[in-house]
Formats: structure tokens, C-alpha cells, sequence
């Protein structure tokens, strides 16, 4: 039987980050186009850890997952957060994300006293589905978000959950 665990993330847990965003596949559902990118992307994100603000997911003893809440800094918005996530490809389908989903959202909720979560996914981005499924709804759209290299243009959804 598979088993999944999820534990708070070290700082060292940003090489699966970079490996990870560093996928082709991952990469689509990301605004990062270089390497330089993604390291930026991976140090403010691991920049969380220290919050406990990051949880990393094991299938089988293997790093699968890591979920991120970007903690807000001023008062009046630290009612709200976004949050990041990444399983990586192989082990999608196999309820990681939705166990990195409801354990963030816990912690949210009675960590940090978060009210709102909210998250941005890209068009005919499939992790949509799991959104909605874990009551995420969507709120508003940024149309042309994001201009890929190939000169094509992606929109951006913007989804909340009210915890």
C-alpha cells in the first residue's frame, strides 16, 4: 500500500523545487522561462520555511510534492495568502496534492489565522479540477498574462478559497 507523508519543509528541500520547475512539463504551468528565473522562483519560495509555512510530500519515502503559503508581511493583508504548488509529474493522479492541499490549508487556518486562500493557475492548466474539487472557486481572470517565448500569449485564473 502507498503511503503518503507530509512534513515540514527543510531549506534544503529547495533542490526538488528547482528540479522540479526545471521540467518541461512542470515548467508550462509556470511564469519562468530560464534558469535564472527559476532559481529566483526557488529561493522566495523555500524563503518560507522558516514561517513553517512550506510542507513537503513523501510517496513511498520519495520527495513527490511541496506546497507554499506566501505569507503576507502588513497587517491589513495578512487576513489572505496565496498558494503555490508543485507534484511532481510522476506522481500526479495519486492524491498528493489534495493531502498538500487540506494539510496547508490546516495550518493556514490555525498557524496563521489565514481567512482566504487564494491561487493563480493558468489556462487549460489540468490542476484546475483539483482546485474546484478542494472549493477553490474562480473570481476573475488576467487575459494575455503571460507572453510566452514562442510569442503566444496565456491567461491567467485567479481562484479563492474562504477557509
Amino acid at each position: 500500500m502507498s503511503k503518503i507523508e507530509i512534513k515540514e519543509s527543510k531549506p534544503e528541500d529547495m533542490k526538488y523545487i528547482r528540479k522540479w520547475l526545471s521540467d518541461p512539463e512542470t515548467l508550462k504551468w509556470y511564469p519562468m522561462c530560464n534558469d535564472r528565473e527559476i532559481e529566483d522562483a526557488a529561493i522566495f519560495w523555500i524563503s518560507f520555511v522558516k514561517y513553517g509555512a512550506v510542507l513537503t510530500a513523501y510517496y513511498n519515502n520519495e520527495a513527490a510534492g511541496i506546497v507554499n503559503l506566501y505569507l503576507q508581511p502588513y497587517q491589513k493583508f495578512s487576513h489572505q495568502c496565496l498558494l503555490a504548488i508543485i507534484v511532481k509529474n510522476e506522481f500526479r493522479g495519486k492524491g498528493i496534492g489534495t493531502k498538500l492541499i487540506q494539510e496547508i490549508e490546516k495550518r493556514a487556518k490555525e498557524k496563521f489565522n489565514i481567512k482566504f486562500l487564494h491561487l493563480e493557475v493558468y489556462e487549460n492548466n489540468p490542476a484546475v479540477r483539483l482546485y474546484e474539487r478542494q472549493g477553490f472557486v474562480e473570481y476573475g481572470e488576467h487575459k494575455h498574462f503571460i507572453k510566452n517565448l514562442d510569442g503566444s500569449y496565456q491567461s491567467k485564473k485567479l481562484m479563492q478559497k474562504q477557509l
